[in-house]
């Protein structure tokens, strides 16, 4: 792909480095950007740039946050009794959305998987039992999705939480096996999360 400018052949290749952004598509936002007024331009730039460098991750469950503790956390009326337990910040997003959860969450920023080399240390596992003895937390809820690595971490994580005297639930399996949670429609992930089963015996 020939450009007639390197300033705009440097855009398109930072553009095409996002996920599900090819070269032509980055071409095209480039250009659109370049026609746009320059005030929306820097705004996108200030935009991305105070997303990168002032987003934190709630020191309690490890969600996205404008804060140290994030407003689910922090709000008052959720049920503290019920803890989600889910791998990736999008399924927080994805079941808040389904509108069919109260409770609190706890992010395990992904899943054990040998393959890759991602062992249960490299996991927010540690936090989630650390947070449990002083917590009012009665159930945990596996919201993890039915992949074979998926299952690896929920089994696991079954065995460490056995001797903590709580009810362990995972979301009906209406979400189908192998699929993500991020992709699922908010009808099928929002009775999975009403329609929870007891998740084997620990």
């Amino acid at each position: 792909m020939n450009f007639p400018s390197k300033l705009i052949e440097n855009a398109v290749e930072e553009l095409a480095k996002l996920p599900g952004i090819g070269r032509k598509t980055a071409l095209r936002l480039a250009l659109h950007m370049l026609k746009e007024e320059s005030e929306e331009t820097f705004l996108l730039a200030e935009s991305l740039v105070k997303m990168r460098t002032d987003v934190k991750h709630c020191k309690q469950c490890h969600n996205i946050s404008d804060t140290e503790i994030c407003n689910i956390c922090s709000n008052p009326l959720r049920d503290k009794k019920v803890l989600c337990v889910v791998s990736d910040i999008r399924d927080v997003i994805a079941i808040e959305n389904t509108s069919q959860y109260k409770g609190l969450y706890h992010v395990l920023g992904g899943v054990i998987s040998p393959l890759e080399g991602i062992g249960p240390s490299d996991l927010e596992i540690e936090s989630l039992l650390e947070r449990l003895p002083d917590s009012e937390v009665r159930e945990i809820l596996l919201a993890i999705s039915p992949t074979m690595e998926g299952d690896t971490t929920a089994f696991y994580l079954t065995r460490k939480l056995r001797d903590h005297n709580l009810r362990i639930t995972t979301i009906a399996r209406g979400v189908p096996v192998g699929g993500e949670l991020e992709y699922t429609d908010e009808v099928t992930l929002g009775r999975s999360i009403v329609e929870r089963t007891a998740y084997g015996k620990v």
